[in-house]
């Protein structure tokens, strides 16, 4: 068989549950949690990579059972087992450990035994021998076809956020993974249209980006069964944002939007860790998001990746983002931004509902949509050619070779296993959270791992980019707590086990 090798990495950071620091080990607790042993019982009783369970298990639910209650798809438990008419892992969970359907829903060790059980039964479609069962990336597959998507683009999409968090690394309900590079073998699905992709100046994402409403969202359509199609404005005004929490992970609700037996859908869809944003329905339709038909007809739908009863999901990032979205639906249809016309679907009259729930934060959402422009109060760049600023040693060459390179020139140097890190360093006004964006062109030849280390106040972490795409704009890798004053803040290292050149260009901090 021939595999796809391709580096997948983290490009994001989750401030809430999720740690950075590379080069520590595994940090377990003392003594084992509940969910740490049911997670190491699973792996060892169906041979399937322990970390990847649990990475698995936290892309889906944040290794949360909701106390029973099932997902929008239908999904249970830890390992979110499904049961609906197209995805029926739940019973295949139950066939292969002989456990009943009610211990599975509700018992977490249980659970986790059936998501182990059922992603070795993939694993084993997919001919994966014993020796191929110890490397965690042979698995992507097998994680690929447990998301149960769609479309292998929706396969790609679920499989990678996996794949993600274990470079990023997993601390949650007293379960730890250690941040970790993992080469994944993508096989036919690499030839699938990366959603994570921006529009990077070739003709196809181009396309892609100009097909949604909202010039920073993904064009992914809904199925035809799931939505209204209309014309507005002219057949009904648009005067309300509709705030929606997925009940369910960012990859599997843009797949349930898909399937014909959903009956529902929502203009976006919100992603936890980073922000980003797809647009399923276009604005001109009627997504049928607010069980309100007259709230259907005159709203845009917002959909958040996560669950109302679990905080860890709302992050900075995904505030931010889903605010610059309201703000600009807002200001297209001339909605005023205010909560009498952004509210969360539980203020629909007669819905049943609880969404956005008692963990979203308005206030801070709405001073995000209020902020104007989103100018941030304080921001600083600083380029490879900033003087006094830009330290590299000599083995960081000089180029001029990329058109999407920021100001004159940038610099590039080989991998290597050391960290000869070139930094940039900036005067940060007062301790406090910052967003660290990071500018690269992009090419084929550079880096399919390059690392950006962050100074924080609570010390290094370290952020994967591949910059083999997304170059010539301005990409964030995340918000950051920093220290005040004058410090090499944000480096890019030569160390990783990725291929290409590892490039230097500029950075931009930012503070709100």
């Amino acid at each position: 068989m021939t595999f796809a090798r391709t580096r997948l990495v983290a490009l994001v950071t989750s401030v809430l549950l999720v740690t950075l620091t590379l080069g520590a080990g595994p940090a377990l607790a003392a003594k084992d949690t509940p969910l740490q042993a049911a997670f190491a019982k699973a792996a060892a009783q169906h041979d399937v990579p322990r970390d990847l369970l649990v990475a698995l298990g936290y892309a889906e639910t944040h290794l949360d059972n909701h106390r029973g209650e099932p997902s929008a798809s239908g999904g249970y438990g830890v390992m979110h087992l499904v049961s609906n008419p197209t995805n029926h892992s739940l019973e295949k969970a139950a066939e292969l450990t002989k456990l009943p359907v009610e211990k599975l829903r509700a018992d977490d060790e249980a659970n986790i035994l059936g998501g182990a059980a059922v992603l070795r039964s993939l694993a084993d479609e997919q001919g994966l021998d014993e020796a191929a069962r110890k490397d965690a990336g042979r698995w992507y597959k097998a994680v690929a076809a447990y998301g149960n998507a769609s479309s292998p683009e929706l396969a790609r999409l679920y499989a990678d956020s996996v794949y993600e968090l274990l470079g990023l690394g997993v601390q949650a309900k007293g379960v730890s993974v250690r941040p970790q590079e993992v080469t994944a073998d993508r096989g036919d699905l690499a030839k699938a249209r990366d959603l994570s992709a921006k529009a990077d100046g070739s003709p196809s994402l181009q396309a892609e980006a100009a097909a949604a409403d909202y010039p920073n969202a993904t064009w992914v359509p809904a199925n035809s069964g799931n939505y209204t199609a209309s014309s507005r404005e002219s057949s009904y005004a648009i005067d309300r944002v509709i705030i929606h929490v997925t009940q369910g992970s960012y990859a599997g609700t843009i797949s349930w939007f898909q399937n014909a037996s959903a009956n529902v859908s929502a203009h976006y869809v919100v992603k936890s860790s980073n922000g980003a944003i797809t647009q399923m329905v276009r604005d001109k339709d009627i997504a049928w998001h607010a069980g309100n038909w007259d709230y259907n007809t005159r709203s845009i739908g917002i959909e958040h990746e996560g669950y109302v009863s679990e905080a860890s999901w709302f992050t900075d990032a995904m505030y931010r983002s889903s605010a610059a979205l309201t703000r600009y639906i807002c200001d297209k249809y001339g909605i005023p931004k205010d909560r009498t016309h952004i509210i969360g679907h539980n203020q629909v009259p007669g819905a049943d509902h609880t969404d956005p729930g008692q963990y979203w934060n308005w206030t801070t959402y709405m001073n995000y949509v209020t902020g104007g422009t989103g100018t941030p109060s304080w921001t600083t760049t600083v380029d490879n050619s900033t003087s006094g600023q830009f330290t590299a040693s000599a083995n960081w060459g000089t180029s001029t070779y990329s058109s999407q390179r920021y100001g004159a020139d940038y610099r590039f140097a080989d991998p290597v296993s050391s960290s000869d890190v070139a930094w940039y360093q900036a005067n940060i006004p007062s301790a406090g959270s910052y967003k660290v964006e990071v500018y690269y062109p992009a090419d084929a030849g550079y880096n399919s791992s390059a690392p950006y280390i962050v100074a924080t106040s609570s010390g290094n972490q370290t952020v994967y980019v591949d910059q083999r795409s997304g170059g010539g704009a301005w990409r964030s890798i995340g918000t950051f707590s920093l220290n005040a004053g004058t410090a090499n803040v944000v480096g890019v290292s030569r160390w990783t086990s990725g291929t290409g050149y590892v490039i230097a260009d500029a950075v931009r901090i930012s503070r709100s």
